[in-house]
């Protein structure tokens, strides 16, 4: 499973690059990253909604009321990750966000592993596992520039680490779903569903709180094709991770994913990839990630 896993783990971690910089065009088009995020978060509820009709597993839904509530909560995740990318990668471009993510993903990942919550088996991290998530920490902190940026970004640095802590958060409370739906693709619409539903009440509060606009709809036909891919990758994504957490374990998951998340952003930033800003590759910033993902393959190995 672990070979199978492994290239194609790579190239779904790669489509949350390109789910980031689709969010990031549909918010610009909208003037709204709550808006953009709902109808991202929609749009993959909607596919996944369909293929769930097409493989004839609605009937799934009627085994939801033996779930506990907080199994139903997974979906909460894509939509703090989607909210927090689409304000991440304008500000500090995509290697810098992905980098905080992955930091926030690893070290979540290894303590659900070390601790075996949320019914992900439990494995204590060995020497190369620990000596990997600080490598991940090193490499997202000379990536990043913390030590010269954190008084005017700290509350960027928590989000993007809290916005990647929420992933494998999310992979194992679909994982856990998944044993009383049974039904892979119905877990993702939930999920999807859920999220949709959360993210449209935090816009409905925002704009009774600020008396702000409603998002433009009018602008949308300006976004390219590929900005309306991000619900597609989304789903994709999150359906993947809860399938192979049981399989491979949490933190090989999740560092498989990273690793492509990592390598797509640095090609994203290198060329001005997907309407996002081109950004030079400093040789800090390669050493920051080598030494990530030097730090994701002694997680592997841990």
């Amino acid at each position: 499973m672990e070979i199978v896993a492994l290239p194609f783990l790579l190239i779904v971690g790669g489509l949350l690059a390109v789910q980031a910089a689709a969010n990031v065009q549909l918010a610009g088009a909208m003037t709204s990253p709550f808006g953009a995020s709902t109808l991202q978060l929609a749009i993959g509820a909607g596919l996944l909604l369909a293929l769930t009709a097409a493989v004839g597993a609605l009937g799934a839904f009627g085994l939801l009321d033996h779930a506990e509530p907080w199994e139903l909560a997974g979906g909460l995740g894509s939509a703090v990750y989607i909210t927090a990318g689409i304000l991440l990668f304008p500000r500090v471009g995509a290697l810098v966000a992905v980098a905080l993510f992955i930091a926030g993903q690893m070290l979540a990942s290894l303590l659900l592993d070390g601790f075996g919550w949320l019914g992900v088996a439990q494995e204590s991290p060995g020497v190369a596992a620990g000596l990997g998530g600080a490598a991940v920490v090193a490499g997202a902190w000379l990536i990043a520039g913390v030590r010269t940026a954190l008084p005017a970004r700290g509350a960027w640095v928590a989000l993007g680490l809290l916005a990647g802590a929420v992933l494998p958060v999310q992979g194992a409370l679909n994982a856990r779903l998944r044993t009383e739906v049974d039904e892979p693709v119905a877990v993702g619409a939930v999920s999807f569903l859920v999220a949709t539903a959360a993210m449209a009440l935090v816009l409905a509060v925002a704009l009774a709180a600020t008396g702000a606009g409603r998002p433009r709809i009018e602008p949308l036909r300006g976004v390219p094709w590929w900005g309306w891919l991000g619900g597609a990758c989304g789903a994709t994504y999150v359906t993947s991770v809860f399938l192979l957490i049981p399989e491979i374990g949490a933190a090989p998951t999740i560092g498989l994913t990273v690793a492509g998340q990592q390598l797509a952003s640095v090609v994203v930033d290198r060329h001005g990839l997907l309407r996002l800003p081109r950004r030079p590759i400093t040789v800090r910033r390669l050493l920051g990630v080598a030494v990530l993902l030097a730090g994701v393959a002694l997680v592997q190995l841990g």
